[in-house]
């Protein structure tokens, strides 16, 4: 499929005998818009939405990798098609890494990316060397100030002096300089901070804010959680139904609109989890602290009551400003084992020193919960939502950061029955702020491109994984038949191949000023409000809805004199910067998954090269140009075989339909979903790459 674009894109832009308009037309064509992609041996290609094409041999020009160019297409011998670098449309690389050595009056970096295939260097006349007493052969972290053009280098100035090449953290160090990122907050925003107080007293003198300390709520968090964001609270019904409460930490009662936190909060847009660190989107003294829900501590809440009847179907729900104490905390570990009559729910409660217990126990306040967790999932099910059976990998570290384990996370019963009443807060709030007609930072999930699910669809019936039929309802956006698809092969060994190629198809979701649904979701409205401690838009929705609140109790003149900064007419008011903040948001958060996902495979990396030699089972989880990519039993951990280790000393040709390779010598096939048995031939700590070889294949699992 790739392929026959690629040559039906050439023949659109190739040569001919029109005339002169003619080939002025068809040169028009052929100039596309992608993304360049280099290898670290300096091979590019560019991805564009007609395919894939290969630079040719000077076509990088003044490009970079990650870089948005237009290019141009033509044939070389043999017929095959390459790309030429006309314009750099966006940059991608801002700061970077790389190693300091004086080159007469000037100080030139080296990258320590080698896909960043440039010269750079410091001029004469920039002090940021001496000021951060750089030394030859440091490594250091640099600002782009010029790009390098055809005929003049790059020109950087240094931001920071990391030190020796061999720094443990090396690689999350250039993660961080990869995508901008710092560990270090704003001197005003932290003093800002630090003057905070909790004031129970004052706040309950607010004419929205409930005391409800006397309730029992619980946390439930990762076992390594250091901040906690929400609670939970539940109680039987007469009736026979649900009563659910969902306690949100209110940052929004310390953080004002426009203060030093706010603006540092803002430009963040989220807290950013790296694999050996955490870059939070607060400072301490709020997200460890005052706004972390933490047991037997009275805090600030904003609270949804909802009550559902006995299917778990919503009938009400009301929000308002709170004053909370948790009773207890529990990690989900400790809940599933509950759940599943492993631990005594009253031993955990006496062992954690609860301040108090429902009438009827924590083992069935649980049950109870993950029962209401089952019906909400059924009813989300029943209106199209699609639940990807998604495992997180998580290396673990000492306190050097170094990599001592890699732990395996899947969806539990303890993980669902809190993010069940979480999605559920969320939607209550965005269909009370959308049916107000309210701006905020909504939650935008759009339907996938037909194409995109065409081509998913393709493969996956092309690999026997599901019928011509089901192919068709799945290509035709059908949530429910995409949902069905994921369910029955849940538990498979097939079930990554189909949660990677439909996830590949899906939009993004992002933030808008206005509600457009969300299609993953099958919800009409939908935001999110349950993390404000660690995402910015979660605290625009907490903030207009406390004016919502507000303008329902008060008054809009009311209303606007309790928040004049945030309500006013000013250029920094909420409705002429919101779009702003929402593609920020969007664009910050991309990032940070990025970063998130690539110091994890750095440190995935450095565990791995204590084991070079070592056999281990897996199963081909993609197939590329550049080899087969296996996913590791035992760790869940990723890494390559390249074509040239898959043996039999021959050519390997690469199907990117049917996503296999066949040696042309012995026929030999391998395809995804294949049993394999590989050996960790070398590792890339930098970059986090983990190449292995083929050492005996089986049969293919579907």
């Amino acid at each position: 499929m790739g392929r026959g674009k690629s040559r039906n894109s050439a023949r659109r832009g190739g040569r001919g005998r029109g005339g002169a308009h003619a080939a002025a037309r068809r040169k028009q064509r052929a100039a596309l818009t992608g993304t360049l992609r280099v290898t670290g041996n300096g091979v590019a290609r560019v991805e564009t939405a007609e395919g894939t094409f290969r630079l040719s041999k000077h076509g990088l020009r003044e490009a970079m990798n990650g870089d948005t160019v237009g290019v141009s297409l033509h044939h070389v011998r043999g017929g095959e098609v390459r790309a030429v670098v006309q314009t750099v449309i966006e940059r991608a690389t801002h700061v970077f890494l790389g190693i300091y050595q004086p080159a007469g009056p000037l100080g030139a970096v080296r990258p320590l990316d080698a896909r960043l295939r440039h010269d750079f260097f410091v001029l004469p006349d920039d002090p940021s060397p001496a000021r951060l007493s750089v030394s030859p052969g440091d490594v250091v972290a640099v600002r782009i100030l010029a790009y390098p053009t055809r005929q003049e280098a790059g020109i950087v100035t240094v931001e920071r002096c990391i030190g020796r090449e061999d720094a443990v953290d090396l690689g999350i160090q250039s993660i961080m300089a990869q995508y901008d990122l710092t560990d270090e907050y704003p001197a005003a925003a932290l003093a800002e901070a630090d003057a905070l107080i909790l004031d129970v007293d004052a706040a309950l003198e607010e004419p929205l804010r409930r005391d409800i300390r006397d309730r029992f709520l619980l946390t439930i968090d990762p076992v390594d959680a250091r901040d906690f964001d929400d609670a939970i609270s539940l109680e039987r019904t007469p009736q026979g139904g649900y009563s659910l409460g969902v306690h949100i930490a209110d940052v929004s009662h310390y953080v004002a609109w426009d203060s030093s936190i706010d603006l540092a909060a803002r430009s963040r847009a989220t807290s950013v989890y790296l694999a050996d660190r955490v870059l939070p989107m607060l400072p301490e003294r709020l997200s460890n602290d005052l706004c972390s829900l933490r047991p037997a501590e009275d805090r600030l809440a904003m609270t949804v009551d909802i009550e559902l009847d006995r299917k778990g179907r919503v009938r009400a729900y009301e929000a308002y400003p709170s004053v909370i104490r948790s009773k207890l905390r529990l990690d989900y570990g400790t809940v599933d084992a509950i759940l599943a009559g492993e631990k005594d729910g009253a031993e955990v409660a006496r062992a954690a020193h609860a301040e108090s217990l429902p009438a009827e126990g924590l083992a069935a306040f649980l049950a109870c919960a993950n029962e209401l967790a089952e019906k909400r999932q059924e009813i989300r099910r029943k209106r199209g939502a699609i639940d990807f059976d998604t495992v997180e990998v998580r290396p673990l570290v000492d306190a050097d950061g170094a990599p001592t384990a890699i732990a395996v996370r899947r969806r539990t019963a303890a993980t669902g029955l809190v993010e069940e009443a979480m999605l559920l807060a969320n939607e209550c709030v965005a269909e009370k702020l959308a049916d107000a007609r309210l701006a905020a930072a909504y939650r935008v999930h759009d339907a996938p491109a037909p194409d995109s699910l065409a081509n998913a669809a393709a493969t996956l019936a092309e690999v026997g994984v599901i019928s011509r039929a089901d192919a068709l309802d799945v290509r035709g956006g059908d949530r429910r038949a995409i949902e069905q698809v994921i369910k029955r092969t849940a538990g498979e060994p097939t079930a990554p191949l189909v949660n990677a190629l439909l996830l590949r198809a899906m939009q993004r979701a992002l933030y808008k000023p206005e509600n457009q649904g969300h299609y993953a979701l099958g919800a009409p409205a939908y935001c999110h409000f349950t993390s404000p401690i660690r995402r910015y838009p979660d605290l625009i929705v907490h903030r207009v809805l406390k004016l919502q609140l507000l303008r329902e109790r008060t008054g809009k003149a009311a209303a606007r004199a309790a928040e004049p900064a945030l309500t006013g007419r000013g250029p920094q008011a909420l409705d002429r910067v919101l779009p702003q903040i929402c593609r920020h948001s969007s664009d910050q958060e991309r990032a940070a998954d990025a970063a998130q996902h690539a110091s994890e495979k750095v440190k995935i990396a450095q565990y791995y090269t204590a084991r070079i030699g070592e056999r281990a089972a897996g199963a081909v989880s993609w197939v590329s140009e550049n080899g087969v990519f296996v996913r590791l039993e035992d760790t869940q951990a990723e890494g390559m075989v390249h074509l040239h280790d898959l043996g039999g000393n021959q050519y390997w040709e690469v199907d990117p339909v049917r996503l296999r390779v066949t040696g042309t010598a012995t026929g030999t096939v391998i395809t995804l979903g294949q049993r394999v048995i590989v050996e960790v031939k070398a590792t890339d700590e930098l970059r986090g790459h983990l190449d292995l070889a083929l050492i005996h294949a089986t049969g293919a699992l579907h």
